[in-house]
């Protein structure tokens, strides 16, 4: 049983990025699935697919790369099951500058703290990643 499957997601797209590996299978679920459209729109990954399979399927992510390096360069899991992290609409985070940004759980669903901070809407910061 995992107990953290956002957490586990982040890891695989991390080593397979190490890695230089042109992809990383993640188990699908719909959050995942939200984030991993946000890292397409946001340019962080080149594109993804998901896989029906008769469990819960699986989300196959194309990685980009600049120069033989990771497009991503740091993914970070900020909110976990032993210590929820919420933001209100001020204090919504910077990710090194503006280079990254950070995915929040919202009553809007699935939001980047750019989209958070138009809307004046905070959640559950997720992760950060840049």
């Amino acid at each position: 049983m995992m107990t953290d499957p956002i957490a586990d997601m982040l890891t695989r797209i991390r080593n397979a990025n190490m890695a230089k590996l042109e992809k990383a299978d993640v188990p699908a679920s719909k959050i995942k699935i939200e984030m991993t459209k946000i890292l397409k729109e946001k340019g962080f990954i080149k594109s993804f697919k998901v896989l029906r399979d008769r469990k819960q399927g699986v989300i196959r992510i194309t990685l980009k790369y600049n120069n033989s390096d990771g497009v991503i360069t740091g993914l970070e899991r900020i909110s976990k099951p032993g210590r929820r992290v919420y933001v209100g609409k001020d204090n919504l985070p910077d990710v090194m500058g503006g280079v990254g940004f950070a995915m929040l759980s919202t009553s809007r669903g699935i939001l980047t703290g750019e989209l958070c901070s138009r809307d004046g809407v905070g959640g559950e910061l997720l992760c950060k990643i840049w």
